[in-house]
């Protein structure tokens, strides 16, 4: 990783500052996030970790009065829809992978993403450093990301979810989005598919559940009809805007568009098409 020179001698700060980079997330638990919302009306999304998050789960979670991160379930490995440990960037030649190596067959594929180890041996954070870096270093956003960035990737991470944790929150600062994050993990319900979701909503007091369109296939709306819990479908439609290199690929990791257009992100992010359709 070609890390300014100065930067080397930094490395306590470094991992200070990377431990700092999700302050975003609750510290005193569940209480604090509940009780501070009194009795109004909550809106929550409920959404699986992924590293270096896209446009739409930026999107959902900034429509939201509170985001629950599933890191107690595990991995879905071998599925193209599968971001817990990779995404994707711009590059010169199209769009590649960031992804980010797991200790998977020594833990094995139950293994909860709270409790995933990273394969640390310091090279994927020196590709994933000078990726970006010759990617976007001529980017208007560099400039303003370059030193968070060292420190993210100076940083010997054990575990996925803290540093999962910090990008989303680093994104979520970028966007200007203040909704408060919540591990599911700290909570109590434990059940599966459907009715987690609906156990999770009911245990922070949630009004409206926000799903993703995917929602649709699995999930049981008379249930959450009886238990008084209503149901509303995020559609998000990527944006179009200028990339740094020519032409378009959608469905990058959000950090594209902060890095290329940091002064209008949030209003490009607003302009992706958004369908939010209440359940029948």
């Amino acid at each position: 990783m070609a890390v300014r020179a100065g930067a080397r001698a930094r490395t306590g700060a470094a991992r200070r500052g990377a431990r700092r980079a999700a302050p975003g997330l609750p510290s005193r638990g569940l209480h604090a996030v509940c009780v501070s919302r009194g009795s109004r009306r909550v809106r929550v999304c409920i959404q699986q970790p992924a590293y270096w998050p896209w446009l739409g789960a930026i999107d959902r979670i900034a429509r939201c009065d509170l985001a629950i991160l599933l890191d107690h379930v595990a991995i879905e490995h071998g599925t193209r829809t599968q971001f817990t440990n990779r995404n994707r960037v711009r590059t010169a030649a199209g769009w590649t992978w960031l992804s980010v190596p797991v200790r998977a067959r020594e833990q094995g594929d139950a293994v909860p993403i709270e409790h995933v180890a990273i394969a640390e041996d310091g090279r994927w954070r020196r590709k994933h450093f000078e990726t970006l870096r010759q990617s976007y270093r001529g980017a208007a956003g560099w400039a303003a990301q370059q030193e968070w960035l060292e420190l993210l990737y100076g940083h010997e991470w054990s575990r996925l979810a803290p540093l999962i944790e910090a990008t989303t929150v680093r994104l979520l600062q970028g966007f200007e989005v203040d909704t408060p994050l919540l591990r599911s993990s700290t909570l109590q319900s434990r059940s599966r598919k459907s009715q987690l979701v609906l156990d999770l909503c009911l245990e922070v007091r949630a009004s409206t559940y926000l799903s993703g369109p995917f929602g649709r296939d699995y999930l049981d709306l008379a249930a959450f009809e009886r238990a008084g819990v209503r149901v509303e479908f995020h559609d998000y439609a990527h944006p179009r805007y200028e990339q740094l290199h020519p032409g378009f690929e959608a469905n990058l990791s959000a950090l594209d568009l902060l890095l290329t257009h940091p002064a209008q992100a949030r209003a490009i992010l607003q302009q992706g098409t958004t369908r939010e359709e209440r359940a029948a």
